[in-house]
């Protein structure tokens, strides 16, 4: 007679197979999801504190360009609310305030204040007229620390908020320019 040749597997035996697969992925996912989610999250918070750090640092630059060039001129009313005297005024020291399309801005020395109504409203962070509160700089996921002579913005519901931040410190004196740290990443 003809000898038994096995060709395949059994459908108990593919049952089985199947059935080890599928209770390996229902452990295996959540657990893989999770990490992926974080990390996900993780970037997100990078980058949206990456864009606010280069929103300051153009801020700076622009508003000390403009700040230069109204030092001690008058200047027209500005139309929109924020901080100090209507029409705006930089005085001979370089303090004072500019007025900006998003309302008036602080400046000392020459340069954005490390305030709400200086650095956080002359970058835009928020976007409303004038100088932004602390509430609604916190709707955009941000928060503002004082730091001796500047500030830290940091990111709302990281980790370490503030290892998920980076630091503007204002000019000691005239002639020098603002200090921007490098992002801290390592509380996002």
């Amino acid at each position: 007679m003809f000898p038994l040749c096995r060709r395949g597997f059994t459908s108990v035996e593919l049952a089985a197979a199947v059935l080890a697969v599928g209770a390996l992925a229902a452990w295996a996912l959540p657990h893989v999801g999770e990490r992926f989610g974080s990390d996900r999250e993780r970037e997100q918070c990078v980058a949206r504190l990456q864009a606010a750090r280069g929103a300051v640092q153009s801020a700076a630059a622009l508003l000390h360009g403009v700040a230069r060039s109204r030092l001690d001129q008058p200047q027209p009313a500005c139309e929109a609310g924020g901080y100090g005297d209507n029409p705006p005024r930089v005085d001979a020291a370089g303090n004072g305030n500019l007025c900006t399309a998003n309302g008036r801005v602080q400046v000392a020395m020459l340069y954005p204040a490390p305030t709400l109504a200086g650095i956080v409203a002359g970058a835009g962070l928020v976007a409303v007229p004038g100088t932004p509160t602390a509430a609604q700089l916190a709707r955009e996921g941000f928060e503002v620390r004082g730091t001796p002579g500047g500030l830290r913005l940091q990111v709302n519901g990281a980790i370490d908020p503030a290892r998920c931040a980076f630091e503007y410190t204002a000019p000691r004196r005239g002639g020098e320019a603002p200090v921007i740290s490098a992002v801290s990443t390592g509380g996002c």
